[in-house]
Parts: C-alpha cells; structure tokens; sequence
C-alpha cells in the first residue's frame, strides 16, 4: 500500500473521529441542555390580563423555581394563596416585609418607604383628575407585615391584586411560603425574558439576578449545530475523497 493511500486513509479516520466527537459533544449538550431547563423551569400559561402588557392572556411563560427567600421587589411571581382562591396566580411583588407601599405619590408614582418608583412596564392609561398618570386608579397604603409580600398586577385598572385585600389579615400580602416560582421569559409568543425592574435596584436588597435561561438555551443551541455539524461533515468528506481520487479527479 502507498505512502498516498495510507495518508488518504490516516486523514479519513481523522475526519471520522471528528465528526463523531462534534455528534457526541453536541448531543450532550442538546440534551443536557433540555434536562437543565426542565428541572430549573416550570411552564405556565397566563389566563387574565392582570399582567399587561409584561404578560398578555394566552401567553406561555417559564417561570423558574425558587422559594421565598429568593423574592425580591419588582419580581413577577407565581404563587398560591388560599384566602386568594387557592389557584396560581401571577403577580409583580412590590413590597417586601417591613416595607411601606403607598399609592400615589404627588407625581402619581408609586412609593416604597416614601420612595417614588418608576414603573416602565405599566400602560399609563390611569390618569387623575389634573390630568397626572397614575400607578392606581385608587389610592392605597399598607405596612407589608415581617415573611410576606405586597403584590400588584401591571394593569392595575382591572387587576385583582393585594388591593383587593387590603382588610385582611396582612394587609393583602401573602407569605412568602405561597411564592412557587419566578416568572424569567414569555416563550409563546417568543417576547424573550422579563427584565428586572431598575428602579427598584436602589432599595435594600436591591433586584434579583436572572435566571440561568440564556445558559441552557445556548448549549441546546451550540449542541444542535455541533450535531448537524458532525452529521454533514462524514458525507461531505467523502464525497471529496472521492473526487479527488486517481481517475476521479476534480473539473
């Protein structure tokens, strides 16, 4: 056997090798990537508009999985509540224990611990009677009781949030024990994640971190090209293998 035929051989088994690794590696991470996002991520489907325009009736959301302890303000939840109706319920939490909210303020903004905060998630169609844009359509205040939160809707004209309650026990929060999960995408239709509220950086505890979505949406990603990658490449080898052989030279 030839120099040239061992090299031809020693180059084949090369791209061979290759290209099943990229399969293997890609499959890892495609599957991997899937297994991640199944056991962090719960999906959910939004039955009103009490969360518009963040969340729209119909809409398939991911909502990671967290317990209390890892609420922070400005967070959209999803939580289960007995004196609410004992069925999920998704939610912006706007207060957190030992915190005072308050609407509105003298520009019509909502206020926490006499904080103004900016809400650029809200449709500003709630105006007063001068004319100001309005965080409510009513005025409400309310001291969030130690281990519990303050919920409000982001349309706040119709939605049926810790206003509602507010002569009950707490005030209208609920325990942070009712929180399931925290809402991190819109993944029907495809709006991409939710961001965190920048206004309420600035109070104690500041705003929590994203989820690890973009993480294991990437490796799904970099897996399924790393397997179309591998796949095409056997065939695609020896197909120029093959043209470039004695008396199947190239035109």
């Amino acid at each position: 056997m030839s120099g040239t035929q061992n090299g031809k051989d020693g180059r084949g088994r090369l791209g061979a090798m290759v290209s099943g690794l990229a399969v293997a590696v890609g499959c890892v991470l495609f599957l991997g990537g899937f297994a991640w996002a199944a056991v962090v991520y719960q999906p959910y489907t939004v039955p009103t508009d009490s969360m518009a325009p963040t969340v729209n009736p119909g809409d398939r959301v991911l909502a990671e999985r967290i317990d209390g302890s890892d609420v922070r303000r400005g967070d959209v939840v999803v939580f289960t509540d007995e004196v609410w109706g004992a069925t999920p319920m998704v939610k912006r939490v706007v207060g957190v224990g030992g915190d005072e909210v308050a609407c509105c303020g003298e520009d019509g903004r909502l206020t926490v611990n006499g904080t103004p905060v900016d809400e650029p998630y809200l449709d500003r169609g709630t105006t007063g009677a001068d004319g100001r844009a309005l965080a409510s359509p009513q005025e409400f205040s309310a001291t969030v009781p130690p281990g519990k939160i303050f919920l409000l809707g982001d349309e706040r004209a119709t939605s049926l949030d810790s206003r509602v309650h507010l002569q009950d026990a707490g005030q209208g929060s609920v325990p942070l024990s009712a929180v399931r999960a925290r809402v991190d995408a819109v993944a029907w239709p495809m709006d991409g994640m939710i961001d965190r509220p920048s206004s309420f950086a600035a109070l104690p505890g500041g705003v929590s971190t994203a989820g690890p979505l973009p993480l294991q949406l990437g490796a799904i990603l970099a897996g399924a090209a790393l397997i179309l990658a591998g796949a095409v490449y056997g065939p695609v080898a020896a197909r120029l293998g093959r043209r470039r052989a004695p008396g199947g030279r190239a035109r």
